[in-house]
């Protein structure tokens, strides 16, 4: 005597979600399409998943009403509504458009690029202002220092510093220019205060 499996689940016949589907399936679909905010995709998704949950669910077919129409439509609106909730629950997908134009900011391109840009920036900066920036930025002496270095006043050394550093964000306009500018005059501060 073999019984059958507890696990195992009543399923709607073939013929009679067949039926369901050419009667109701239309219909179910402008619904649908009406939550989704017109998006076809996924309506055809909530419509095949209304489906499934009358595949699973023969006794909704024994219900005492004339039509499985408001039974289909109460199944979609609530799958529409857990749907929308899950995908407000996660954070927004981005695009491909996005991470096409974004630089890898690990990608060693990326970066040659840059150091080859600010390279010639460099070098077509003054002398004065280009050991300015060499003692300051690069040698990390103060102010004073690097006025005792150079044999020039403090005041010239903050000044062509100040410069400097304006001059190389308007040759480098791609590279953050709204923070090039704001970094210049944070620098040009901060050389002040050395």
């Amino acid at each position: 005597m073999t019984t059958a499996p507890a696990t195992a689940r009543a399923t709607t016949d073939e013929r009679a979600l067949t039926d369901l589907q050419r009667e109701h399936g239309p219909a179910l679909l402008n619904f649908l399409l009406g939550l989704t905010f017109g998006d076809r995709q996924r309506a055809e998704d909530l419509l095949q998943e209304t489906l499934v949950r009358a595949w699973q669910h023969p006794e909704a077919f024994d219900g005492p009403f004339e039509s499985m129409r408001p039974w289909l439509f109460t199944v979609g609106r609530r799958l529409a509504i857990d749907a929308r909730r899950s995908r407000l629950a996660r954070p927004p997908e981005v695009g491909d458009g996005i991470l096409a134009t974004t630089p890898d900011p690990e990608d060693p391109t990326e970066t040659a690029t840059l150091a080859i840009d600010v390279r010639k920036a460099v070098r077509e900066l003054s002398p004065e202002h280009r050991a300015v920036l060499a003692h300051i930025y690069f040698r990390g002496l103060s102010v004073n220092e690097t006025a005792r270095a150079l044999g020039i006043p403090a005041g010239t050394v903050k000044s062509r510093s100040y410069y400097a550093l304006r001059a190389l964000a308007r040759a480098l306009p791609g590279y953050r220019r709204s923070s090039s500018s704001t970094s210049a005059s944070s620098d040009g501060a901060s050389a002040t205060s050395r």
